[in-house]
């Protein structure tokens, strides 16, 4: 009987290649600059992302928390976390890619299920100054954070699994406010675009 080598384990590494591979899309020549400072070429971050797809979907697959402290470890923090009428808990994990932000994986009371999974300013990290969309450059700020800076502000799904899109109004350099549409992958901004 052929004996095939077991499959390299899933990294940290790898991990921060999938949030990258999804923002290919709208960054591409950022995610290639993030891409080689990790020191990965094209084909690891491919690979990464396939592996990751096929743990997802994989029917023995583990669920959603187990395959995070697989990959990620046990969580840096732990913090409870109100939405709506659900006291929800929140695990947090660094992402050295983006030292002042966290990966979140929001839990459901009892933790069962998994609520959502994104990335977070980091507690106590101050977040960027948001007063005009010019403000609003790729990377720049989270999902919440551009809700806050700029309310009210409607979320939305995206087009894929771990985007979202969000539709606020700020004012311009001159001051004229005005309709936008932030898109947003893994709770990361990626750009913004005038509302039609």
């Amino acid at each position: 009987m052929t004996r095939h080598p077991a499959p390299a384990p899933f990294t940290p590494l790898d991990f921060q290649l999938v949030l990258l591979r999804r923002m290919a899309d709208h960054n591409p020549v950022r995610v290639e600059e993030a891409r080689r400072e990790l020191g990965v070429s094209q084909g690891e971050m491919r690979e990464a992302n396939r592996r990751w797809q096929a743990m997802v979907r994989s029917p023995r697959g583990r669920g959603a928390v187990a395959r995070y402290r697989s990959v990620l470890g046990a969580p840096a923090a732990t913090l409870r976390r109100q939405v709506g009428d659900l006291a929800c808990e929140a695990l947090l994990w660094p992402v050295p890619l983006w030292p002042d932000l966290r990966f979140e994986v929001l839990l459901a009371p009892g933790g069962a299920a998994v609520v959502n999974e994104w990335l977070i300013r980091a507690p106590g990290e101050p977040g960027p100054r948001l007063r005009t969309v010019e403000d609003l450059t790729a990377w720049s700020a989270t999902v919440d954070e551009v809700g806050g800076a700029f309310p009210p502000a409607t979320l939305r799904e995206g087009a894929a699994p771990t985007r979202w899109r969000l539709a606020f109004e700020a004012p311009d350099a001159q001051g004229a406010r005005r309709a936008y549409i932030g898109d947003f992958t893994w709770g990361l901004l990626q750009g913004v675009v005038a509302a039609e």
